[in-house]
């Protein structure tokens, strides 16, 4: 799908005419028109407002017809894990290092233990 298209398949989700659409963006509706049909590329400052109306990030409306693929973290380098994990809304987040931080905790008590009874 094209950019005209995504922004179409939102906006229709979003239950919105196009001239609602075009007034809260402040472009206009003949221009606006043009984007939807494809005769007319959309600028990225404009991208930007339809973003933000939509509440959603710039590379969530161009790929907007992509389906997400799962993730995963395990077989990628510290940094880039990190890195994901700070992608996670703030209780997801804290969630993820209460975890962690249970899973050290209990690896120091084991380590602890193992130290200690075998010195005895």
């Amino acid at each position: 799908m094209s950019l005209g298209d995504n922004i179409k398949k939102i906006r229709e989700q979003k239950g919105l005419l196009q001239k609602q659409l075009a007034a809260e963006v402040n472009i206009p509706y003949t221009s606006y028109n043009k984007v939807e049909n494809n005769t007319r590329d959309i600028a990225i400052d404009e991208l930007e407002r339809f973003a933000g109306y939509f509440g959603m990030t710039m590379d969530q409306v161009v790929h907007f017809d992509v389906q997400p693929v799962a993730i995963t973290i395990q077989d990628k380098p510290n940094f880039e894990q990190i890195n994901l994990i700070n992608q996670l809304d703030e209780d997801d987040r804290t969630v993820v290092f209460k975890i962690i931080d249970t899973m050290l905790t209990k690896k120091k008590f084991k380590d602890f233990f193992k130290n200690n009874v075998a010195a005895l």
